[in-house]
């Protein structure tokens, strides 16, 4: 069975159909592509997915269970992640702070405990440090841990913001545009990092991007959009070799 399985979702906003009868089927620890035109859709879908918006019609599965209905930290919570467009950190807070509030779902204490500093208090807190730590250095972050977020340079605050929804530790996660405002060095380091979370983690991704050559060069499966209906699947190459992809996607 399909870690995730979507079936003829759907959403409209007054008469303005959104997205239309998409499906797709994704395996555990595999690594999908969504791509598209601007407006295509895409980040609808991963706001569909993810509970900010409740879909007009169609299915959405998660190893099984339903999460039509669900808001967003129940989703969470069964098991899907994200990341966003636009970033979204505690700019205010430290780097490893960031991860750590998301580690607070998993390493729990009492309020007395917390109130009081007893030992409970110290060995969680302990705990949290050393899971942040090892997901900051799989990106090169955890020499930076005691900076605030906000004084890192944007590359390394996308960065930030996937280790932050690993710490969630996700069933699934859903990054958006990660390779958005990078540099080619970034995102050649980016698609490693991408790579090994998924290799040590076991974890399954699916990706809007741009980048072509990101998509291309890490996804096994890509799905394009436009106007809310799916134009192509398949392989990478089928994929973007496909004249109606080029057409929409490129404007050739």
């Amino acid at each position: 069975m399909a870690l995730l399985e979507v079936k003829n979702l759907g959403i409209s906003f007054g008469g303005l159909r959104a997205v239309d009868q998409f499906h797709v089927s994704i395996e555990k620890r595999q690594l999908y592509g969504l791509i598209g035109p601007n407006g295509a859709g895409k980040t609808t879908i991963f706001n569909l997915l993810t509970g900010v918006y409740k879909p007009t019609e169609g299915s959405i599965l998660l190893d099984g269970i339903s999460l039509v209905g669900k808001g967003p930290a129940q989703i969470n919570q069964v098991g899907i992640a994200r990341t966003f467009q636009n970033i979204r950190l505690f700019h205010k807070m430290t780097v490893l702070d960031n991860v750590k509030v998301a580690l607070h779902n998993q390493i729990k204490y009492s309020v007395m405990e917390g109130v009081l500093r007893l030992p409970g208090y110290f060995k969680r807190e302990k705990e949290m440090d050393k899971k942040a730590l090892e997901l900051l250095e799989v990106f090169n972050l955890h020499e930076e841990a005691g900076i605030i977020a906000a004084n890192l340079p944007y590359g390394k605050q996308r960065k930030l913001e996937i280790a932050r929804a690993m710490a969630t530790n996700p069933k699934l996660i859903l990054l958006d545009e990660p390779a958005a405002g990078m540099n080619p060095n970034e995102t050649e380091e980016l698609m490693e990092n991408i790579r090994f979370i998924r290799d040590k983690f076991e974890m399954t991704i699916l990706l809007i991007e741009h980048d072509m050559k990101l998509v291309a060069g890490i996804c096994e499966q890509i799905t394009v959009l436009n106007f809310g209906t799916e134009l192509a699947s398949g392989t990478p190459d089928m994929v973007l070799n496909d004249p109606k992809v080029i057409t929409a996607y490129l404007g050739e």
